[in-house]
């Protein structure tokens, strides 16, 4: 059985008394793409908190290959190759599209030197591809703010994929989309599994189901793994049905 690529044991933190990650567990193989879902505050964005050196876990393993990750700080993780977008677009309004990209090219560049530095016709036709991947090749002279939510969504996956991670971690990309939107991301997102290795988390459960297919879907609640498996087995699971539909009921949130 091949190594994994991310490798998180045993791992709890806890926040003032409140047990947000409680002895989880969860491996990533490399070019898998892996979606999480749960109900709000099953530790999702904790867990991808923990991973990026955003919070440091009390107990456990993070391993990325041969680094531990709970002795690096986010930017040194960032640099190994592990690329974290949040639910909400963070990109440049004010520059093109194009800029964007630039801006997020891999190496030690500052902006003065990203923008006006004559690119290599490497990174020149990198982007041009890129471009055409996240469907934006026509509007790259387009001001980012003038973008759709969508394309701010996918311009940012460009930007992750510009700065090229070995790791992808997307958080709710769905989100505020329109269905055609949604269906163009998982597109995306399912063009890329193989050459990279991507940790979906989502609550939209069609999308869920697109982009799973016959990759392992897993489920955290209060914190653990509650289950993992193929959609239809996680779908179709007692335990799972019970935490979504009976969330009020128990008092999840």
């Amino acid at each position: 059985m091949p190594h994994p690529l991310l490798t998180v044991e045993d791992v709890s933190k806890t926040y003032d008394g409140f047990k947000a990650i409680t002895k989880l567990t969860f491996y990533l193989f490399e070019g898998e793409l892996r979606t999480v879902i749960g109900p709000n505050g099953a530790g999702k964005s904790t867990f991808f908190d923990l991973i990026t050196g955003r919070a440091q876990p009390d107990v456990g393993k993070i391993e990325f290959g041969n680094h531990d990750l709970t002795q690096l700080n986010e930017y040194e993780i960032n640099r190994l190759g592990i690329g974290r977008k949040f639910q909400t677009p963070s990109v440049y309004t004010e520059h093109t599209v194009w800029d964007n990209l630039v801006l997020s090219l891999k190496g030690p560049r500052g902006v003065f030197a990203s923008l006006f530095q004559r690119l290599s016709s490497t990174d020149h036709d990198r982007l041009d591809e890129l471009l055409k991947l996240i469907r934006l090749d026509a509007k790259r002279h387009w001001k980012a703010g003038l973008l759709a939510h969508g394309e701010k969504q996918w311009l940012e996956i460009g930007m992750l994929l510009a700065a090229e991670p070995k790791v992808l971690l997307v958080d709710e990309p769905a989100a505020g989309m329109t269905d055609e939107e949604t269906h163009r991301t998982g597109e995306l997102l399912i063009s890329l599994a193989g050459k990279h290795s991507i940790i979906v988390i989502e609550h939209d459960m069609a999308f869920v189901r697109q982009i799973a297919r016959d990759n392992n879907v897993t489920v955290l609640h209060q914190g653990s793994v509650l289950c993992e498996g193929k959609f239809e087995e996680v779908q179709s699971n007692p335990k799972v049905r019970e935490v979504y539909l009976g969330r009020g009921k128990h008092g999840n949130r």
